[in-house]
């Protein structure tokens, strides 16, 4: 039997379709579970900083285990390499400790609804940090869009501008962060990514920016937290038992196993879905990605209000689903733009 071409590429694409599909589905239960396990963790004990550097420590050790067993190349750098990356390692890890803190300072829908404001930042970062790099004007405008859907959120009905300083401030932070990594970055990986004698692939990209990550936000705990730990551990732990003494089902009753488990969970789901975001961008692009980042992050607000019992008043929904869509008319805009014009 012959098949036609056109039948051949339909039987070849309905394997990838799957294939995307799952990726997806992946991505978005990873990052929701990221977010419940993380919130939950940072909940129980208020070393914060700690906390990420721990999230990232599993990831080291995922990474350890699949380069090690083999199941995945490990990447051949150079010192060289691995010292021209070290400054997008400590952006990344600027990004995730800063992300993290916020969460913990306020509600998960706050800090997601800041984070979409990520596109303003870069715009700023592309015009003031070499080589200057412009949007089209539509791309622009939505990030007024997108300030205004913020600010909007930001105004509570019947009490005017309400806004939880530690968290918008830490969730701004990440923003910068990440606008710096994915400048400074961007390049850098690309030459990396051509040169196949590496073996930085997408996922060896990611894992190189956790390794990096880690020992960066390492010297933040050490100047920080570390001093206090022992300290703050037994505070949390001897918390959690008056909990139990309380109320032996309430929230506020914890072991340390809990503590433990909620934190090493949160690390899990943060490297694997990182690891399936890079992958399904890599496949798609980073319009479709960007795309369905936006309805992840809307998956993300709703899951953990109910989880949490964050309650989000008329103008927090209204103005958080104007930042994000304004976000995804950004990066559309911004994609469309740098299409390549037919002569």
């Amino acid at each position: 039997l012959n098949l036609s071409q056109d039948s051949r590429d339909l039987t070849m694409a309905i394997p990838e379709k799957v294939s995307l599909f799952l990726l997806v589905v992946a991505w978005y239960l990873g990052n929701t579970g990221y977010n419940i396990y993380n919130k939950k963790a940072l909940n129980l004990i208020h070393a914060h900083w700690t906390v990420a550097f721990a999230q990232l420590v599993v990831g080291v050790l995922w990474c350890i285990i699949m380069w090690g067993t083999g199941l995945r190349k490990a990447p051949r750098l150079t010192t060289k390499d691995w010292m021209s990356l070290a400054p997008i390692g400590l952006f990344a890890a600027a990004a995730h400790g800063g992300s993290v803190l916020a969460l913990g300072a306020g509600a998960v829908s706050f800090a997601q609804i800041v984070k979409a404001c990520e596109p303003v930042f870069a715009a700023v970062v592309a015009l003031l940090v070499p080589p200057v790099e412009t949007k089209p004007a539509l791309a622009y405008l939505m990030l007024l869009v997108i300030v205004g859907g913020v600010g909007l959120a930001c105004v509570k009905e019947g009490k005017g501008v309400e806004i939880n300083y530690f968290a918008f401030g830490w969730a701004s932070f990440a923003n910068l962060a990440a606008a710096l990594k994915g400048k400074l970055g961007k390049d850098k990986t690309h030459q990396l990514k051509a040169q196949k004698d590496k073996n930085m692939d997408s996922a060896n990209v990611y894992a190189v920016m956790n390794i990096l990550s880690a020992l960066w936000t390492l010297i933040v705990v050490l100047g920080t937290e570390a001093g206090g730990l022992k300290g703050t551990w037994e505070h949390a732990v001897a918390e959690g038992a008056a909990g139990c003494k309380k109320d032996p089902l309430g929230a506020k009753c914890f072991s340390a196993n809990d503590i433990i488990f909620n934190v090493v969970a949160s690390g899990v789901f943060y490297y694997l879905y990182n690891e399936f975001a890079f992958a399904f961008t890599a496949k798609v692009g980073p319009v479709t990605s960007s795309v369905l980042n936006t309805l992840k992050r809307v998956i993300i607000i709703v899951v953990t209000s109910i989880i949490f019992g964050e309650i989000m008043d008329k103008n927090a929904m209204i103005g958080s689903a104007v930042a994000i869509a304004g976000t995804m008319f950004y990066s559309l805009a911004e994609m469309q733009g740098a299409k390549p014009k037919a002569h």
